[in-house]
């Protein structure tokens, strides 16, 4: 980590008066829990957004500070520790990459208070004042890979598998009305609790085998997805069911240990071996701060530090205020004009990033399709 970025564990940000002026942000992320296997990724990903704010001067001449806050405990514990931070003046704003049951907690007591920004896909709707939401939705990530993917496999029967909570059900929504569009229809709809175990996961795979599903759609999340395709190689199933995924990013497939089968797929904004020239220059400058071993910037990494940048700049027009924070955000990201689109586009965050690719895992990684 750079020396330019200070981290802090969220009790001592507590009682660690500020020695200089500073804008210190929550980094609510996962260090536990479903998407604990992510977090590294995403911390990652938040530093070198701190270390390249810092390395240009700060927010208006003021350092960027983090202070870190594990998002994979229990929503409510979650949102109490970033309440009290909030009520200690420890923070100016939040930022997030972590499921959206922690997040629909978390906005509860940071709504009309402060800046929050929450980066991974999202279940859509509507958020609470000073709430901005900057990644893709189930529609957006859906819509088009649905429709390809039912074309070129000739799918005509889909089961629905995720968790129970509040973005795999959005997720089965937008599936449906996906597939709805397509000669497919879906044979079987599942959401499972956090933490099914392998034994737990076998009545399920019977009942795929018996819908005669053609395809799976994957909308569970971290280690329940790594446990759920585990059991699908097991079975067999994996050589016989295409899969699609809005949550399999480079940390689960190489906990899943990797995939050869050319069936297995993940709708995503971003992954590693993307060949754009910003993602390029992402990856070379991660390897510069943090060397050639550091974790890999899956999606939700690049998501976080998009985000980071976002709230750096939001400050640093004065604009990083709850009331009217949504639409400061869609100006600064789509510009109001050309002379801000230009010099937006020459930010390390860059246009809008709502593009969302289509890639296949093969081996340990995975090929972008479009």
């Amino acid at each position: 980590m750079s020396a330019d970025v200070k981290l802090f564990e969220s009790l001592d940000a507590l009682h660690s008066p500020r020695e200089a002026p500073a804008l210190r942000v929550g980094l609510v992320v996962p260090q536990s829990g479903p998407l604990g296997l992510t977090g590294p990724s995403a911390l990652d990903g938040a530093l070198l957004a701190a270390h390249e704010v810092n390395a240009g001067g700060g927010v208006r001449g003021v350092p960027l500070e983090l202070v870190l806050v594990d998002g994979g405990a229990e929503p409510a514990a979650v949102a109490g520790e970033v309440a009290l931070l909030l009520a200690a003046g420890a923070v100016d704003a939040v930022a997030g990459c972590h499921s959206s049951d922690v997040h629909r907690a978390v906005e509860t007591v940071t709504a009309g208070r402060t800046a929050y920004v929450f980066t991974p896909p999202h279940e859509g709707g509507t958020r609470l004042a000073g709430v901005v939401c900057t990644g893709a939705t189930p529609d957006h990530q859906l819509h088009s890979t649905i429709e390809q993917l039912t074309t070129s496999h000739q799918i005509r029967r889909w089961a629905l598998v995720g968790n129970d909570y509040i973005w795999p059900r959005a997720v089965h929504r937008a599936a449906g009305a996906a597939i709805a569009r397509t000669p497919a229809r879906v044979v079987l709809a599942r959401h499972l609790p956090f933490g099914a175990t392998e034994r737990a996961l076998e009545p399920l795979l019977d009942a795929v085998r018996a819908a005669r599903a053609d395809a799976l759609l994957l909308s569970l999340i971290g280690r329940d997805l790594v446990r759920f395709n585990r059991a699908l190689r097991r079975s067999g199933l994996d050589r016989r069911l295409v899969r699609l995924s809005g949550a399999l990013e480079e940390n689960s497939l190489l906990a899943y240990g990797g995939d050869d089968t050319g069936t297995l797929y993940a709708s995503m904004p971003s992954f590693a071996n993307l060949t754009e020239e910003r993602r390029l220059r992402l990856a070379e400058q991660h390897r510069a701060v943090f060397g050639p071993y550091a974790p890999v910037l899956d999606a939700y990494a690049v998501g976080l530090y998009d985000g980071l940048h976002l709230l750096a700049a939001l400050a640093a027009r004065g604009e990083l205020v709850p009331d009217g924070l949504a639409g400061a955000a869609l100006r600064l990201l789509h510009g109001e004009d050309a002379a801000t689109r230009r010099a937006w586009a020459r930010a390390p965050l860059g246009p809008a990033r709502e593009r969302v690719h289509l890639a296949r895992a093969e081996g340990l990684g995975f090929t972008v399709l479009s």
